[in-house]
């Protein structure tokens, strides 16, 4: 953590600063736009997600000698490119479209892609803000969540 941030949070801890104020200061130190508070006395809102993480890790069991070894899978998504593949989906033909819902409806995912839109992203990215997503089977550990 670099000193600027830490003075930040030395400060909110010691009572001299809010916490709408040190998001602000927060949000400024890292470059990052800044979403006002809620006037209703929520948390501070924070910035647009920049990244969707997705981190996997698992035992993998080798075919040869049956043994499990480590696994481990790191992504990270620029929003800006799942935008762009939104945009993208309006350009796909109603036919290849058509075999591409039906393809993922066979595996269990219901998307139409015709009704893709920015907005629902937004919205999407919005409610990610909050989410973090872990599963733990015993097996691997998935965890999903935005970054900034």
């Amino acid at each position: 953590m670099n000193d600027n941030k830490k003075r930040i949070l030395e400060m909110l801890a010691a009572g001299k600063i809010s916490v709408d104020e040190a998001a602000r200061l927060m949000t400024a130190v890292e470059g990052a736009p800044f979403v006002s508070a809620v006037s209703s006395g929520e948390a501070a809102a924070r910035p647009t997600p920049r990244y969707l993480r997705v981190l996997v890790d698992g035992l993998n069991q080798d075919k040869h000698d049956g043994d499990r070894h480590p696994e481990k899978v790191n992504i990270r998504v620029p929003v800006a490119l799942i935008r762009a593949g939104i945009k993208l989906t309006s350009l796909i033909p109603r036919e290849a479209a058509e075999q591409v819902d039906k393809a993922l409806a066979e595996k269990g995912v219901n998307v139409n892609l015709k009704n893709l839109k920015e907005e629902d992203l937004t919205e999407l990215l919005d409610a990610l803000t909050d989410l973090v997503i872990e599963v733990d089977d015993g097996k691997s550990h998935v965890r999903v969540r935005a970054e900034y």
